[in-house]
């Protein structure tokens, strides 16, 4: 029996996803540089041929990635879009994002590895920085209605807590309590803030 669209487009979906998950292994393990398609397609067990049905490059591939990363974090943080971080909002997205982490630490380890590869990082660049922007903006928003004192200072302070926390986990999940450090900080900026 013939496939249909909706199965061709699953198999498609299902391929996209190896090779972004085999490469996610391959870049931050062995370096962006030191990875090629062929070995990317090797290692998925597919042609290099059909790599190049899913992404026109290396290039293509590793911004399609970070993209992808990074707008799974930012819809957590404000999921239904409405520009405004309520107080269970936040503690949710404390949440999910430690579990995101804990989840994938795969596309975290690559995340990381990018900032010590400034010719990749700047691929993706302009998009994080973007991303990230408008997160400061709506934590400083945030911030400043629970009348916090300079409130993008803090909104940056907490960002860079969470790159913190985030990459002491990927490299040293054993010994870092990303559970126990999850709960202060909804402690330290929702329970404390309420009493």
């Amino acid at each position: 029996m013939p496939r249909t669209e909706e199965q061709y487009e699953e198999i498609r979906e299902q391929k996209k996803a190896l090779i972004m998950s085999t490469s996610m292994e391959l870049f931050a393990e062995e370096g962006y540089h030191n990875v090629s398609i062929s070995r990317i397609a090797e290692k998925a067990g597919i042609s290099k041929g059909l790599m190049y049905n899913y992404f026109e490059s290396k290039e293509a591939l590793i911004i399609t990635i970070i993209d992808e990363g990074i707008k799974e974090l930012f819809n957590l943080f404000d999921p239904n879009h409405d520009g405004h971080i309520t107080d269970e909002e936040f503690e949710n997205f404390v949440r999910k994002s430690s579990s995101l982490v804990k989840e994938n630490t795969r596309f975290w380890k690559l995340y990381f590895a990018l900032f010590s590869q400034p010719k990749v990082y700047n691929l993706v660049e302009e998009k994080t920085q973007k991303v990230f922007s408008e997160m400061i903006e709506l934590l400083s928003s945030f911030f400043s209605r629970r009348g916090i004192e300079d409130p993008e200072t803090e909104a940056v302070l907490f960002g860079a807590m969470l790159d913190g926390i985030a990459y002491n986990y990927v490299m040293n999940p054993g010994l870092f309590p990303l559970e126990n450090i999850t709960e202060k900080i909804i402690t330290r900026y929702i329970r404390n803030q309420k009493e």
